[in-house]
């Protein structure tokens, strides 16, 4: 009974949550030199969306992803938080080295791509998938499984991480969307290459490519199974 009492409990809770919008859109970082921080951020090539102070008491700074729903904020007397102590955020990237490139390119230090040997404990920096940092992408190339980490200068940690298939039930199966022009490249790139296998497994062209391609894309994005 107890069991059976949990499982109605969430699917309550799964109910109540779905009448609800409510958008995840700040983290807020802490740093110590306010100006410094403006200007990695900057560099990185991120949107600056606000720069506000009061006198000398408070100054509030916003960024936002290229692509990103959610932004930073960082300024003085904006948290009590340690400097540098925010570690473990994530950006989700559909290409991990055209995102790494792209940092050392604006003069980033950046780690090299690496993937999860399912380790949890040992010396290297903990992230999703375990603790141990294996040289490289993920040999399968899966979604989630490969990473790369960097700093900003007061120490608050970031890590890309290569996204290509979102797991099922992780989107609104009715909306399809693409944060950019590369990432809707990217997956119009992966449609091609799927689709030239299914040309080759009916041996013949097919003409009807584009619908081919659009159910493929937004199958990939949901998590649902792909078009053979």
């Amino acid at each position: 009974m107890g069991s059976k009492a949990a499982r109605i409990n969430d699917a309550a809770n799964k109910v109540k949550a779905a009448t609800v919008d409510m958008k995840f859109e700040i983290v807020v970082l802490p740093v110590s030199d306010v100006d410094r921080a403006k200007e990695f951020y900057g560099r990185l090539g991120w949107r600056l969306d606000a720069d506000f102070a009061h006198e000398d008491d408070f100054r509030v700074i916003q960024f936002t992803p290229p692509g990103s729903g959610c932004s930073v904020i960082f300024g003085k007397n904006v948290t009590a938080a340690a400097p540098g102590s925010s570690q473990g955020l994530y950006l989700i990237v559909s290409d991990i080295e055209a995102a790494r490139k792209e940092l050392l390119d604006r003069g980033v230090e950046v780690s090299d791509v690496f993937h999860s040997e399912g380790v949890y404990a040992g010396t290297d920096e903990a992230y999703l998938f375990g603790r141990r940092r294996v040289s490289g992408p993920d040999p399968e190339h899966r979604s989630y499984r490969s990473f790369a980490s960097f700093r900003d200068p007061e120490g608050n940690a970031w890590l890309f991480q290569e996204l290509t298939t979102r797991l099922p039930g992780r989107i609104d199966p009715a909306t399809t969307t693409f944060a950019s022009a590369k990432d809707l490249a990217s997956a119009l790139r992966r449609a091609a290459a799927a689709h030239g296998q299914h040309e080759t497994r009916t041996g013949q062209a097919d003409p009807n490519w584009p619908d081919w391609y659009a159910e493929y894309m937004v199958r990939e994005q949901s998590g649902d199974e792909l078009p053979q």
